[in-house]
């Protein structure tokens, strides 16, 4: 699966956490420092995968509960039109 991230984003950076702004649709869309982590990790190019088993080394998390966090998060990005899943 792949993951892109529209074109109609724009991103800022505040502290530990992003805000995104979707151009399209106006709405704000916040996220925390582990979501922030995500997010860089998709500008990176990296796949669920990827982002799972770099997460795995950063944190103290089980396997598990962190794929279906980031799963949730992702299918929730995707909803609000911010990335787009292949």
């Amino acid at each position: 699966m792949s993951i892109s991230i529209s074109k109609d984003v724009l991103t800022q950076e505040l502290q530990d956490e992003t805000v995104l702004l979707d151009l399209d649709s106006e709405n704000y869309f916040g996220l925390d420092s582990v979501g922030t982590r995500i997010w860089q990790l998709l500008n990176e190019g990296q796949d669920e995968v990827a982002i799972v088993n770099t997460l795995l080394d950063e944190y103290e998390v089980e396997r598990e509960v962190l794929e279906k966090d980031i799963s949730g998060l992702l299918s929730r990005l995707n909803e609000a039109g911010l990335i787009k899943i292949a």
